[in-house]
Order: structure tokens, then sequence, then C-alpha cells
């Protein structure tokens, strides 16, 4: 693995405990964006990885992972998963109220509790 995949992995692993430390406090928006910011780092890493070279400076998951080529090897699961993070990229910088409470309920049950432990 190459330095800059390894970077990347770092602070990946970083995002993560973040994620688990406002899952803690309840802070369900801010679960969601720093799980987002896990996924897209990891893309990033297999992109540095596998393409050695850097990767593009944009935030959508999926099309980090098609065009590194990861989409090939995905589950259904795992593409459903990656979309139904992606628009918390942006609702987690610019929340309305309604959203606020959508997100907050949807990241407190299980799907929070999932993120957290996989």
């Amino acid at each position: 693995m190459n330095a800059k995949a390894t970077y990347w992995i770092e602070m990946s692993d970083y995002d993560f405990d973040t994620a688990k430390a406002m899952l803690e406090t309840k802070r369900y928006l801010y679960v969601a964006f720093m799980c987002h910011q896990t996924i897209e780092k990891i893309l990033k890493a297999y992109w540095s990885n596998v393409l050695e070279e850097p990767p593009l400076k944009i935030h959508s998951l999926s099309r980090l992972a098609e065009k590194s080529g990861l989409d090939k090897d995905m589950s259904e699961e795992q593409t459903d998963f990656i979309d139904e993070l992606e628009p918390l990229n942006i609702e987690a910088r610019y929340p309305s109220y309604k959203e606020r409470f959508r997100c907050s309920k949807r990241w407190s049950g299980k799907g929070g509790t999932e993120i957290s432990t996989e």
C-alpha cells in the first residue's frame, strides 16, 4: 500500500471515531456527515492505491466508486448504502429544520447503531 492510501485510511479512521463520538452525544446529523466523510476517504484510499494517482477532489461517493472502478465489485446493499448516505454530505452543512428532524429520527435508531459498529 502506498503512502497516500495510508494517509486516506488514517483520516478515515479518525472520522469514524468522530462519528462514534457524535453518536454517543446524540448529534445524529453529524453522525451521518462523519460517516459520509469516512466512506469518502476510504474510497479515496482505494483510488490512490489502485490507480496510483491522486483522487478527484469531489465528495460524490457514487462517482468516486465509479471512477475508481470499485463500483463493479460492490454489492447492491453497499451501493444502496452510499446512495442513502451521499446527500447527507450537503444536508449536514446546510440543514433545514425538516431535514434536521428527519435525519435525527433516521440515524437515532438501528441505522446509526449499525454504522457505528461496522
